[in-house]
């Protein structure tokens, strides 16, 4: 099973402005988000990453060609990886979204929100931006799997919403609970796909190392293991308690999610 690497564009001038950017064209990152990404680089530089695909829109695009670097990739870019499209809620305050009456459904009810058209920008309800964005990375994680085989590592840079909804499905969540998730900037979280059930390794992870998601040559047939995993890995990165006459594991052995500190979401921080 291939590992998914979801990361959150680095802090962006739209964050500290406090504005929804959505689809705004020209917002990058901010000397803040630039610093991060360059940890985020060198953090995962000791990864073998075989693509880095990326939202079209440009903090996420700079995110990618830092991270991409070490590894003389090219950054692809897929369309349905781009941020949920508000709408009229483009380029406004957050303080001032705060004040509509959607703003409760898409607190408590995302997947009933449908954002408000604009003659300026597109709109989309929450549920088909969750719908088109884990289809993409489904489909993308296929495809590098089949390529580069089962040990492949890849990077998809997108955004907050999009990715607490790609980790919802891998949750088994359904969308009304994908607030619950917390995606800060420049985060990173792990998803590994298996015939089975995905694992969900890490969530809004902004500091740990990254040395055990180096791919096992062994490998899992998707099984869970009863009682949680043992930490304790057999020297090619498999959990060695867990792991069954076919190599199965969880995950590899890896906790199932660590998280960070920094939330992201329309609810409470522009992306």
């Amino acid at each position: 099973m291939a590992t998914l690497l979801l990361l959150r564009h680095g802090r962006s001038s739209a964050n500290t402005a406090g504005v929804l950017a959505g689809w705004t064209p020209d917002v990058h990152l901010d000397d803040t988000g630039r610093e991060q990404v360059r940890r985020l680089s060198e953090q995962l530089a000791v990864l073998p990453i075989a693509r880095v695909v990326s939202s079209p829109l440009e903090r996420c695009q700079e995110t990618a060609a830092a991270v991409a670097a070490p590894h003389s990739l090219q950054v692809e870019t897929d369309q349905d990886l781009g941020e949920c499209k508000y709408g009229a809620w483009t380029g406004r305050k957050i303080s001032e979204l705060a004040k509509e009456p959607l703003w409760r459904t898409v607190q408590d009810h995302p997947a009933g929100a449908v954002f408000p058209p604009s003659e300026d920008f597109e709109s989309e309800s929450l549920a088909g931006m969750h719908a088109r964005a884990v289809a993409a990375v489904r489909r993308l994680d296929a495809e590098i799997e089949a390529e580069h085989g089962p040990q492949a590592v890849w990077c998809a840079v997108s955004h907050g919403d999009v990715i607490k909804a790609i980790l919802a499905d891998a949750l088994g969540l359904h969308l009304d609970q994908f607030q619950r998730i917390m995606t800060g900037p420049a985060s990173l979280s792990v998803v590994r796909y298996t015939p089975n059930r995905p694992f969900v390794v890490r969530v809004n992870d902004q500091a740990r190392d990254v040395a055990d998601l180096l791919p096992s040559k062994q490998e899992s047939s998707g099984d869970a293991t009863p009682g949680g995993s043992t930490g304790v890995a057999d020297g090619s990165g498999q959990d060695a308690a867990a792991t069954g006459p076919d190599g199965a594991g969880d995950a590899h052995g890896h906790d199932t999610v660590a998280t960070g500190s920094t939330g992201s979401s329309v609810a409470d921080v522009a992306d």
